[in-house]
């Protein structure tokens, strides 16, 4: 028996969602005013402050030290990695609708792995609504990929950079699943806090790696900084933890294919992108599916081998 749940629970997965969403609007503001892998060392470093701060300020308990290594890997893998290999393959041509694109599909791949790791067995609701989200997103995203896919007809992306893209997928998959593993138990505060240092860590090869970074100081670039650190790392990635913690892995990923048809909504808002018929149908279809992955029920449990 499954039912819906009440209008509390929705809460932080629509705040995280609205959070979350904004973060296609911070990359692309930022684009032309600093290197993005020296701008997500800014933010994780502020992040990582602000989380040490927080949980010093409560008298968090730390994680032992031997455990830190699986703390840093959680936030390499889903802040650092995902995020330095999306924008880094953008940057090399992939265009940005095509991002999106993948990215629905690591709700579903999420679903397959958390399988054998860790012996959740989505219902057959929740693949339902898996299948109708990654729809959905296809709907919004397929407006922007086919003029590009038409203008660029005999011309190529790099396997390279489709590979980047790929990575990024891969690996917010892993982080996500890791947080439901051996760091569970861990207060959020202070596994944030190593997280974000993990993510630093992959951020600084990155700049470290890039031939001339630039950074053109402004209020457009600080207030994108400040947001992109206090409530998009911060706030973001909280309610993100949070919610994977509390439920099936599938599920908390499914919330993943509403970010690109907000972004739609917000850069039609901000920019002035256009949006028709066929957007606004493939954001309600998302909704659905999402509507679908978070309703209730009994959690089923692979047999174990």
């Amino acid at each position: 028996m499954s039912r819906p749940q009440d209008s509390a629970g929705w809460l932080p997965g629509l705040a995280f969602v609205l959070i979350w969403s904004t973060g296609f609007i911070v990359g692309k503001a930022i684009v032309p005013l600093a290197d993005t892998s020296l701008f997500l060392l800014a933010r994780f470093a502020l992040a990582a402050l602000m989380f040490c701060i927080a949980a010093l300020a409560a008298r968090a308990a730390w994680p032992a030290w031997h455990e830190v290594p699986r703390h840093l890997l959680a936030g390499a893998l889903m802040q650092g990695l995902y995020l330095c290999a999306a924008f880094g393959a953008v940057a090399h041509g992939l265009p940005p609708a095509v991002m999106a694109l993948l990215g629905a599909l690591q709700p579903l791949l999420t679903a397959l792995l958390a399988i054998p790791l860790l012996k959740e067995l989505p219902s057959r609701r929740t693949w339902q609504g898996l299948a109708t989200g990654a729809a959905g997103v296809a709907l919004v995203v397929a407006p922007l990929v086919v003029p590009v896919v038409q203008a660029g007809a005999g011309q190529s992306v790099s396997p390279w950079v489709l590979l980047a893209g790929l990575l990024a997928i891969v690996s917010i998959t892993m982080g996500t699943l890791l947080q439901k593993m051996s760091i569970a138990a861990s207060d959020l505060r202070t596994s944030s806090a190593w997280q974000n240092a993990g993510a630093m860590l992959v951020a600084g090869v990155a700049v470290w790696l890039s031939p001339a970074p630039h950074w053109q100081p402004g209020p457009v670039l600080w207030t994108a900084l400040g947001w992109a650190a206090l409530g998009i790392s911060g706030a973001g990635t909280w309610l993100l933890l949070g919610i994977v913690r509390r439920g099936q892995a599938a599920s908390a990923a499914a919330l993943m294919f509403l970010a690109p048809p907000l972004a739609a909504v917000q850069a039609w808002l901000l920019f002035g992108d256009r949006l028709g018929p066929l957007q606004w149908l493939g954001m309600a279809v998302a909704g659905a599916g999402v509507w679908l992955c978070q309703t209730r029920e009994r959690p089923r449990h692979a047999a174990a081998h």
